[in-house]
């Protein structure tokens, strides 16, 4: 008893007391940026100590010397996964623009191919927005990719089809022509919206796949052994995929750099934010010198 105990409440009013309570000194929270700042200020009374997996707005960068098969595979699944609805999104889809006409054409076919409908019918890709507050979210942001000069190449409309209009269907969405200065490029929407941002060679890829404020989650496709590891290895981001992507084992930790969080999930290094350390010394003669004799 007391070994694992559910505190059911909303964040405001469980959670807020958790985070002030003195007797607790450690948090793991997983949500957004913005919670987590205002968890640090309510906890600071006390030093708590916390560890945060937060946002993301994950690069996906296919190189054209890629298995581009594979890579679109990956690159469609990622952008619209669980709705959109997940931190590690490959939203952000870097293509080299020597194959850039290729992808766009391949993310229009799968978008308009993914089924998208009632999550209880195991046939259907891809269901609902959680609420209706981030389906106006979602909608908005495809607003904002418009304004800001990107070219809608499919999707980014409410579905109101008789059978889905009570819910909060979005289409899956590709823009193309994007730049990393654009909303859609650099807020995390949470919704099935792909941005496709093309770029010459791997030192502009790096340079925009780190142009953000968040470094949860990354992935590169390659046929090149050198260029994986240099192009891994100066990314930004807390777990790197190459040729795979949201490959995730309990042993290989998970967490993100800058505004994606702090610490690490799995693994021996997600033990160490829950340990104190102590450090006993222990004269066997019992004798200490006088140092003023």
């Amino acid at each position: 008893p007391g070994v694992f105990n559910v505190v059911p409440g909303h964040g405001r009013t469980a959670g807020q007391r958790l985070v002030e309570h003195p007797d607790v000194n450690k948090i793991s929270f997983t949500g957004s940026t913005a919670t987590a700042k205002r968890m640090v200020q309510s906890g600071s009374d006390n030093l708590k100590r916390f560890t945060f997996e937060l946002g993301g707005k994950a690069p996906h960068i296919l190189f054209a010397d890629a298995d581009l098969d594979n890579a679109i595979n990956a690159a469609t699944a990622s952008a619209w996964r669980l709705t959109g609805q997940s931190c590690a999104l490959g939203s952000r889809v870097l293509v080299e623009r020597s194959i850039y006409a290729r992808v766009v054409e391949a993310f229009r076919e799968r978008a308009r191919a993914v089924r998208v409908g009632l999550p209880s019918i195991d046939a259907n890709h891809m269901g609902p927005q959680a609420h209706r507050e981030q389906l106006e979210k979602t909608l908005a942001y495809v607003q904002y990719g418009k304004e800001d000069g990107a070219e809608l190449v499919t999707g980014g409309r409410r579905i109101e089809t008789p059978e889905l209009a009570p819910g909060y269907f979005v289409e899956p969405t590709v823009f193309a022509g994007v730049n990393n200065q654009m909303r859609i490029a650099r807020d995390e929407i949470f919704g099935p919206v792909a941005s496709l941002i093309p770029f010459d060679g791997e030192d502009e890829a790096i340079a925009i796949a780190n142009d953000t404020p968040y470094g949860l989650t990354a992935g590169l496709w390659t046929r090149d052994v050198g260029r994986a590891h240099r192009v891994a290895s100066r990314i930004e981001a807390g777990m790197v995929w190459v040729n795979t992507y949201s490959l995730l084992r309990w042993s290989t930790p998970y967490g993100g750099f800058k505004s994606s969080g702090w610490g690490r999930e799995n693994g021996i290094d997600a033990l160490a934010p829950y340990l104190e350390t102590r450090t006993t010394v222990i004269s066997t003669t019992g004798q200490f010198p006088n140092l003023y004799a």
